[in-house]
C-alpha cells in the first residue's frame, strides 16, 4: 500500500457545525462519499468513504448525538459533526504522552455508554515512558512520532515503555481538563504488541486488552535488554511469559496479555470480576489472560462475552472468547501454546513456566482458528502477506444487512487485506463451521464496528479514511467523474467543470450534482452539471463533486486544481537505490525538493518516515508504520532494525508546498549472509530462522540479525537412538545467535544413546 502524506490532517479547522442526531445520520447514510462497487463484495453490497485525510486513523466511535470521534495514532482524537464534516474538530492532543512508533500508538478508544450525558470519552495508548517515569521519555513533547535510540534500539535491546486507560471529559466539544488515568501497567519492551482496544459490557463495565510486549523475532524470556529483563521479572518469567504472570508468584501480576475488567469510574476491579477477592490489585482486574497480541475484541450483543482476535505468531490466527463476570479466569497458553497446539520455539527452551503449564493442562482452546499459510473459506485475499486478526464486530438487531447476517461475527484480517463473516449456527452463537469471505479487498482494516443505521464501518489505517459498507437490494450507486478545463494556470484562472462522465448503471436514473469548488469541504457552490469557475489568487484547490441517484445514494471525485502553483517535486539523493544495509548499521539519507517556478522548499517543507515490511516471500509484504520520523530536515540517520526476515524498509520523503504533498519512495534492503545448520547424525531435526528440516537447513539472513536455532533432543534411525551433546559454537540445544558478516555453518553432535540393559 502506498504511504502518503502524513500531517496535512493536523491543520484542520476547528469551526463547528449544526449537529446531526442519529435519526439524521440514518436517513443520510446512503449520501456517503466515494461509492465502489465490484465483485470484491456480495451483491448489494458497496464500499464507501465516508471521511479521508486522516492521518493514521486507528478508531472509530459513534455519539448519539451524531458526532462521529476518531482516533489517529500519534495521540490526536478528532470529532466530525456528521457525516457531511469535511473539517473534524481537534478534540483532545495526547501527543506527549503517547508513544507514537512502528505499532505503538493511541489505538484505544470507546465513548461512555450514556454519553454526551456523561460526556466522558475513554483512551488506551501506549504512554511514552518506563515504568514509574515520566512522559516524555523517549520522545518530544507536540510531536507526531518518537524515535527509540540505538542503543538500545527499537527491536533490538528494546525502548520500555507502559501503556494507559485514561478517562477525559469533554466539555462543549474539547478536552481541557486533567486527565484521569485509570490503569497504568503494561510494562512493554517491543514495539508490537501493545494496548489496543476499550469496549463497555452490557453491565457498564469497561474491558481493555494488551499484548505481551515481547519481541517478534526470537522466542523471548525476558534474555534481552539493558539490563536484560528490563521489566523486572523473575528469571525465566520475563518477555512473553509476562502474559503468565497469574501462573507465577515471586512478583508483582502485570497485566501484559491480558483482558481486564473494570470500573470506568476508578479503574478497579469490580466486585463481582472472578478473582475479585485476591490480595493482587492486577489479579483482580483480569478475565483472561495468556495471549499473545489481542489488538481487537468486541462484545457480543445483550451479553458480557468477549471474543478476541488473537494475532498469531508462526503458524495460528485465533479467535477466542471468555466471559467477563462469571467465576473463571480463561488461560489461552501464550506462549506455550499457540492455536490448540504447544508453540514449538518456547517448547523447545524447556521453560519452568512452560512446563508446569504443560503438566497441569487447563487451558482454552481457540473458539477459531486458522493458519497462516492456508485460505479461510472462499476468500480470494492474498495469504503471502501474513495474518493479522485486527477487527470483530457482531452484526446488531437493527443491522441493515440481509437476514443471513443476523447474529453474525465479522472479522477483518488488515494482511490479508479480507474482512470475513462467521454465520450465526442454531444455537445463536457463530459457526466455525459457517464462515465466508464478505470482502476480499478491505484496504487496511485495523477496526471494524456497526454504526448508525446498523451497517458495518472500518477504520484504514494507511488510506487514512473511515469507510462503511453500505447495502441496497435494488439500486447501485452512481459513478462521480468530472474534467477541469484547463487545471492549472495564473490567476484570474477561469475553470470549466463538466460532470458528464458521471454515471449510474440503473436504467432511467436522474443524477444530481453537488461542488465544493473554493476547497473548504462544504459542496454549496453549485449544482449544474457544468460549471465555470474564477479563481483570483494564488493556491492548490481540491474540488470535489458529490453525485447523487434518486435513491439517495452518492459518489464523490475530486481533482486539484492549481492556480499560480506547482505540485512539490521530492528526491531522495541517498542512500543510493539497490542499498543494502547490515541490521544495526547506521542509514544516513539525504533529499530535497523543488517547485516549477519556486525552486527549491527549505527543509521546513520537508518530512521523512520510514516504514518496516514484514513479507512471506520477498515481495508479499504487511507494513509496521513509522520505525522513524523526522520532521523539518534535508538529511538525517536511522539504525537498520533487526526484524524477521524476509523483510525491507521503505523510506519516504514528503514535500508540503501551498496546501500539496508529494512523496518519494526509497527500497533499502538488508545485506544477508548465508548460515547453515547441520547434523553429525542422519534425521535429525534442525530449525534455523522458523525453517525447519532433518539434518540439514540453510537461509540468507540479514547481517546482524538476532535468529533462534534448535536442535531436536533426540532422532531415532537406521544405526539407534541418539541424544543431542552440543553444538559447535558451544550454545544449548536451542539459543540465539547474531548473523556475522561471513558465511556460517554451525553442526550439531549427537551422541549414541545405550539401548535398554546393554550396559
Amino acid at each position: 500500500m502506498t504511504w502518503t502524506a502524513r500531517r496535512h490532517g493536523r491543520r484542520v479547522a476547528t469551526r463547528w457545525r449544526r449537529r446531526r442526531g442519529l435519526t439524521a445520520i440514518a436517513a443520510a447514510l446512503a449520501l456517503s462519499l466515494l461509492g465502489l462497487t465490484g465483485c470484491n463484495l456480495p451483491a448489494g453490497f458497496h464500499d464507501y468513504v465516508v471521511f479521508d485525510g486522516l492521518d493514521r486513523p486507528t478508531a472509530v466511535e459513534f455519539s448519539p448525538d451524531g458526532r462521529v470521534f476518531v482516533a489517529e495514532k500519534a495521540g490526536v482524537v478528532k470529532a466530525f459533526d456528521g457525516i457531511h464534516d469535511r473539517t473534524p474538530t481537534v478534540v483532545a492532543d495526547l501527543r506527549t504522552n503517547v508513544y507514537n512508533s512502528w505499532d505503538r500508538g493511541l489505538l484505544g478508544l470507546a465513548l461512555a455508554p450514556d454519553f454526551p450525558a456523561d460526556p466522558s470519552i475513554f483512551v488506551a495508548y501506549t504512554h511514552d515512558a518506563p515504568p514509574g517515569g515520566t512522559a516524555p521519555h523517549w520522545g518530544e513533547p507536540d510531536t507526531d512520532g518518537d524515535v527509540c535510540p540505538t542503543p538500545p534500539g527499537e527491536s533490538a535491546d528494546g525502548c520500555v515503555v507502559t501503556a494507559r486507560v485514561s478517562r477525559l471529559e469533554v466539555r462543549n466539544g474539547v478536552w481541557r481538563g486533567k486527565e484521569h488515568v485509570l490503569v497504568e501497567d503494561w510494562c512493554q519492551q517491543y514495539p508490537s504488541h501493545t494496548i489496543g482496544t476499550l469496549a463497555f459490557g452490557t453491565d457498564g463495565a469497561l474491558y481493555a486488552g494488551a499484548g505481551d510486549g515481547a519481541s517478534f523475532n526470537w522466542a523471548d524470556y525476558g534474555q534481552r535488554g539493558l539490563p536484560p529483563n528490563p521489566c523486572g521479572d523473575p528469571p525465566l518469567e520475563g518477555g512473553a511469559l509476562r502474559s503468565q504472570d497469574l501462573q507465577t508468584d515471586g512478583d508483582p501480576v502485570g497485566l501484559d496479555g491480558s483482558i481486564i475488567r473494570i470500573d470506568p469510574e476508578t479503574g478497579d476491579a469490580l466486585a463481582d470480576n472472578p478473582q475479585a477477592d485476591a490480595a493482587d490489585p492486577n489479579a483482580r482486574r483480569i478475565v483472561a489472560y495468556g495471549l499473545r497480541n489481542p489488538f481487537r475484541f468486541t462484545m457480543r450483543p445483550g451479553t458480557n462475552e468477549v471474543w478476541m482476535g488473537d494475532v498469531g505468531w508462526s503458524t495460528w490466527e485465533e479467535i477466542d472468547r471468555t466471559v467477563g463476570d462469571d467465576d473463571r479466569v480463561d488461560n489461552f497458553g501464550w506462549p506455550c501454546r499457540e492455536g490448540h497446539e504447544r508453540q514449538r520455539q518456547y517448547d523447545e527452551l524447556d521453560l519452568p513456566v512452560c512446563e508446569d503449564l504443560y503438566a497441569q493442562g487447563g487451558t482454552v482452546d481457540p473458539y477459531f482458528q486458522y493458519r497462516h499459510d492456508e485460505t479461510v473459506a472462499d476468500e480470494r485475499c492474498p495469504t503471502s502477506r501474513g495474518s493479522s486478526i485486527s477487527g470483530l464486530a457482531f452484526t446488531p438487531a437493527d443491522s441493515a444487512y440481509p437476514v443471513d447476517y443476523d447474529g453474525a461475527l465479522f472479522f477483518a484480517d488488515a494482511a490479508r487485506g479480507c474482512i470475513f463473516a462467521m454465520h450465526a449456527g442454531e444455537d445463536g452463537l457463530p459457526d466455525p463451521g459457517q464462515v465466508s469471505a464478505f470482502h476480499h479487498a478491505a484496504a487496511s482494516a485495523v477496526e471494524i464496528e456497526f454504526g448508525p443505521g446498523g451497517e458495518l464501518w472500518y477504520v484504514d489505517l494507511y488510506g487514512g479514511a473511515i469507510r462503511r459498507i453500505g447495502y441496497s437490494a435494488t439500486n447501485t450507486p452512481p459513478q462521480s467523474a468530472f474534467t477541469a478545463t484547463p487545471d492549472a494556470g495564473d490567476p484570474p484562472l477561469t475553470v470549466t467543470f463538466d460532470a458528464g462522465a458521471s454515471t449510474d448503471g440503473d436504467p432511467g436514473d436522474v443524477l444530481t450534482y453537488a461542488w465544493d469548488l473554493d476547497g473548504d469541504g462544504e459542496a454549496d457552490d453549485g449544482t449544474d452539471p457544468v460549471i465555470t469557475h474564477t479563481y483570483e489568487t494564488a493556491g492548490a484547490r481540491t474540488v470535489r463533486l458529490e453525485v447523487t441517484d434518486v435513491a439517495g445514494a452518492t459518489a464523490t471525485a475530486t481533482a486539484t486544481v492549481r492556480v499560480g502553483t506547482a505540485p512539490p517535486v521530492p528526491e531522495i539523493t541517498s542512500p543510493a537505490p539497490g542499498s543494502a544495509v547490515a541490521v544495526g548499521e547506521r542509514v544516513d539519507f539525504a533529499g530535497g525538493a523543488d517547485v516549477d517556478g519556486v525552486g527549491e522548499l527549505p527543509p521546513s517543507a520537508l518530512s521523512w518516515a520510514a516504514d518496516l515490511l514484514h513479507c512471506t516471500t520477498i515481495d508479499e509484504c504487511h507494513r509496521h508504520p513509522d520505525v522513524y520520523t523526522l520532521d523539518g530536515a534535508a538529511s538525517g540517520s536511522f539504525v537498520m532494525p533487526d526484524h524477521e526476515y524476509p523483510a525491507y524498509v521503505e523510506l519516504h520523503l514528503s514535500a508540503t508546498w501551498d496546501g500539496e504533498t508529494a512523496t518519494a519512495t526509497r527500497r533499502i534492503d538488508y545485506r544477508t549472509v548465508e548460515v547453515a545448520l547441520t547434523a553429525d547424525t542422519p534425521g535429525a531435526e534442525l530449525t534455523l530462522a522458523g525453517e525447519t528440516a532433518p539434518t540439514s537447513v540453510s537461509r540468507a539472513l540479514p547481517e546482524g540479525a538476532t535468529v533462534a536455532v534448535s536442535a531436536a533432543a533426540d532422532v531415532t534411525n537406521d544405526g539407534g537412538t541418539f541424544a543431542f551433546a552440543s553444538w559447535s559454537d558451544g550454545g544449548a540445544r536451542a539459543h540465539e545467535i547474531v548473523v556475522p558478516p561471513d558465511p556460517l555453518v554451525l553442526t550439531t553432535h549427537y551422541e549414541p544413546v545405550p539401548a535398554p540393559g546393554s550396559g
